[in-house]
């Protein structure tokens, strides 16, 4: 198999599974970082973690125009230095800010903690201690973050349109599905493998853990810096692409297209539910479970249930329509959001082993991923499809818009919710006013239903409409 592929195929599968395995690391933990060491509310954290994410899926097709005047081997070089810089920089900010006596994440005792003793014996935590925070709270210093994110924003988005674009290069019509497969693979690897890391460190070290893990990504992403330095050779693309103002038409000639737009704001209902994997459930189960939940391992279902059973339900429904199988896994979303919700309603020591908020959230989470299968390859078949003779790959450059729409919405209402009905614990003293603020914390959960059950309805409805007017139009 290696013979088929060059040098530099490979090299850029490597680079995407360490980069990979450097953001999911991040990302999994992100609004925690941002509100156990930063300091920022649920709500606060939910619109960085919102824009952060928008970004990443809104610049790539921009950056990717850029990468083809300058070469790719000059953009990945710069993405992954940026990259690099980045991650280090969500370390030493904090460390830096500690070593200045600006804020403190040492430990407080049983009285001064920001959490009560009551949580202890709850099982919440496992210890009566937790970290303390003076300085960073509603100071201006927290807002130092924000440049750090954005250059693993540009990173990313360099990353995202770059290897992809070196893959199509790097194949031939004989080898490209395999290609693409494996490429594929790499980023379900990475993935898996990034969050598989973050439990571990965050329960040994604790929120300085949250701290100490960017270190991690950062040398995975210096890693990839080093190989592609000395063995990546560079895809000769100067002077090629479309400019930015090319791309910004297109844009707007898109979203003039009723019938793809339409079906972009439907699908963005999917992936508003399926964000919460990381908008939500991280601080969710580690509040109504404590701090001995594994939110990152919840999430690590998600990769492995799409690797186990993408090409078998892809295979199975080929011969149906891509929108049938869409609506197929439409359905399926706000299910699955109705049994993360469940958890809190089981009494526990229903499920042996295991919290039932822990259970029901990796029930949720698989059944997210098996509409997931029918969905995500469907999806970029139909949009091809409807996309105008002759600029299918620019349309497709925008097909991605819905996760856009739905990572805005998506963490910004989750921080919201949080706020509203499963508070930060160090916002209380007392035992009977915490269980009161979160005896409704599956109410977050029941948003989500209705928003999946909305876009599956419409999806319906869009189904119904399109094939109409397919009729009528082939008459």
């Amino acid at each position: 198999m290696a013979k088929k592929f060059s040098q530099t195929f490979w090299v850029a599968n490597s680079v995407e599974l360490l980069e990979r395995l450097a953001y999911y690391a991040v990302f999994v933990a992100l609004t925690i970082y941002l509100s156990n060491v930063w300091g920022f509310s649920d709500g606060e954290a939910g619109i960085i973690s919102g824009v952060f994410s928008a970004l990443l899926y809104l610049l790539p097709t921009f950056a990717g125009a850029y990468a083809d005047k300058i070469g790719f081997r000059s953009s990945i070089i710069l993405a992954f230095s940026l990259l690099t810089v980045g991650y280090f920089g969500l370390s030493i900010v904090p460390t830096m800010l500690e070593s200045s006596g600006l804020v403190n994440y040492g430990y407080g005792n049983g009285n001064d903690s920001i959490f009560s003793s009551f949580l202890v014996e709850k099982g919440r935590v496992e210890y009566n201690t937790q970290t303390v925070f003076n300085g960073l709270e509603n100071s201006m210093l927290q807002w130092t973050i924000v440049p750090i994110l954005l250059l693993i924003v540009v990173g990313g988005a360099f990353i995202k349109a770059v290897i992809s674009g070196t893959i199509a290069r790097e194949t031939t019509s004989e080898n490209r599905a395999r290609g693409f497969s494996l490429f594929y693979m790499m980023i379900n690897i990475g993935s898996f493998t990034g969050k598989a890391v973050v439990d571990p460190i965050r329960k040994a070290l604790g929120d300085n853990g949250l701290v100490y893990l960017n270190y991690f990504s950062a040398s995975m992403t210096f890693l990839a810096l080093i190989a592609v330095y000395f063995f990546y050779k560079s895809v000769q693309t100067h002077g090629q692409g479309k400019s930015f103002s090319e791309l910004w038409k297109a844009l707007i000639k898109l979203c003039s297209n009723v019938r793809l737009f339409v079906l972009i704001l439907i699908v963005s209902g999917f992936w508003i539910v399926y964000q919460q994997m990381y908008a939500t459930m991280p601080k969710y189960v580690l509040r109504m479970i404590g701090e001995g939940a594994s939110p990152a391992w919840y999430a690590n279902i998600n990769p492995l249930i799409v690797f186990i059973f993408v090409n078998i339900i892809t295979s199975f429904m080929k011969k149906k329509q891509a929108i049938h199988s869409m609506v197929i896994g439409m359905l399926i979303i706000p299910v699955s959001a109705l049994i993360m919700a469940s958890g809190n309603l089981i009494r526990s020591g229903t499920v042996p082993g295991l919290h039932p908020v822990a259970f029901m959230m990796i029930v949720g989470i698989a059944l997210q991923a098996i509409a997931e299968c029918f969905i995500s390859p469907r999806y970029l078949e139909y949009f091809s499809l409807q996309s105008p003779k002759g600029e299918e790959g620019l349309y497709l450059g925008f097909s991605q818009l819905h996760s856009f729409f739905s990572s805005l919405i998506a963490f910004i209402s989750s921080g919201f919710l949080l706020e509203k009905f499963c508070p930060n614990p160090k916002l209380f003293t007392s035992q009977k006013a915490y269980e009161e603020a979160t005896a409704n914390a599956h109410y977050i959960w029941y948003v989500f239903v209705g928003i999946g059950l909305i876009s599956s309805i419409a999806l319906l409805i869009y189904s119904k409409v399109t094939n109409s007017m397919d009729k009528k139009l082939s008459k």
